[in-house]
């Protein structure tokens, strides 16, 4: 599955599959501008770390084109000031940051060009780092489907798959490794309240492939590793900090625990440039606090009392003590983290 991303010459635009309405329905985006862009970064039309990071690259271009038709005449600085409304869409994903400062970055290194230039050089940049996140997570499930054993069950937690990414995906990467690698192997997908990735996202993948995929609800997880129906939990991750301290989606945490305190090796899986070393810890990365309406409502239909409050924090961080190893393109990174995540990033 690597479709669901796509860049329309035609249109002149990105495509995106609109993940609000799976399983139920196929639905496309279409964002020709950075409001576009920044729509279907903060309403989750597109969602999953490295997909974010893969449509913010896209909307750097879509951002100049949008520049370029407006005919202004201090372009750089309109530019700028739409670069800045994109990297802000979504505070915790910490690939959405980098796939901005990447297209700065080239921005800077092509020196004095035009803006219909800079189109050209934007335009190619992001389609090697959409061509590359591919790459990436297909390494991921080679390095991780070693970790997999014949007859394994996997649990995962919200949707760490080819359309959290530009294709394969981190976790179900390791998942799509271990079944590229001959082994016999089947999925717990966690439900993931409130927006449902695990039930919605991760299952629908997963039984598209025929891979033998069975949904939980969140609170069975202590019972179902308590009868050894879990071999194994593989999750993804939004920011990995320089100490390994992994914030993936809220629940996570407490899968982890569960997993320590029943033996059960817990493994998560990101590309490397998920890592971000200017983040000390995990209590340091800001968590997204959402629209309660994810809470109180699902679809149209409200299931909590009027005027009640919630709380819809997205994310939560994992203390690396919990982790096993951090999969990535470059191999497996086992404790102590801080250490080799440092020589690493030497």
């Amino acid at each position: 599955m690597t479709d669901h991303i796509q860049f329309s010459p035609e249109k002149d635009c990105l495509v995106l599959l609109d993940q609000r309405y799976l399983p139920n329905r196929e639905d496309w985006f279409d964002c020709t501008t950075t409001d576009e862009i920044y729509y279907a970064l903060i309403t989750m039309v597109v969602r999953g770390a490295p997909a974010i990071g893969v449509t913010a690259a896209y909307g750097c271009y879509v951002a100049a084109r949008e520049v370029q038709k407006s005919g202004v005449a201090d372009w750089k600085s309109a530019l700028a000031t739409k670069l800045d409304q994109i990297e802000k869409a979504r505070p915790t994903a910490v690939n959405l940051r980098w796939a901005v400062r990447e297209m700065r970055r080239v921005w800077q290194e092509a020196g004095d060009v035009s803006l219909e230039e800079l189109c050209g050089v934007w335009l190619a940049r992001a389609k090697e780092i959409h061509a590359g996140d591919i790459e990436m997570c297909e390494l991921i499930g080679k390095f991780g489907g070693a970790l997999i054993d014949e007859g394994d069950t996997v649990m995962t937690h919200c949707n760490a798959g080819a359309l959290a990414t530009a294709g394969y995906g981190t976790a179900l990467g390791v998942i799509r490794g271990a079944v590229d690698q001959g082994k016999k192997i089947s999925v717990i997908a966690n439900e993931t309240r409130p927006f449902l990735q695990g039930a919605r996202l991760t299952a629908y993948e997963l039984h598209k492939d025929g891979i033998p995929v069975k949904v939980a609800c969140d609170n069975a997880c202590a019972l179902l590793m308590k009868k050894g129906l879990v071999q194994k939990v593989v999750v993804g991750a939004d920011r990995i900090a320089a100490n390994g301290d992994a914030v993936n989606k809220i629940g996570t945490f407490g899968v982890a625990l569960l997993a320590k305190h029943f033996g059960i090796p817990f493994y998560v899986a990101a590309p490397v440039y998920t890592i971000d070393p200017e983040t000390p810890t995990g209590d340091d990365v800001p968590i997204e606090d959402r629209t309660p309406r994810e809470v109180t409502h699902i679809g149209d239909h409200q299931i909590t009392p009027e005027g009640v409050q919630v709380y819809n924090l997205a994310f939560d961080p994992t203390p690396n003590e919990l982790i096993t190893g951090i999969v990535t393109e470059k191999g497996v990174i086992y404790p102590p983290y801080k250490e080799n995540i440092a020589k690493l990033f030497a």
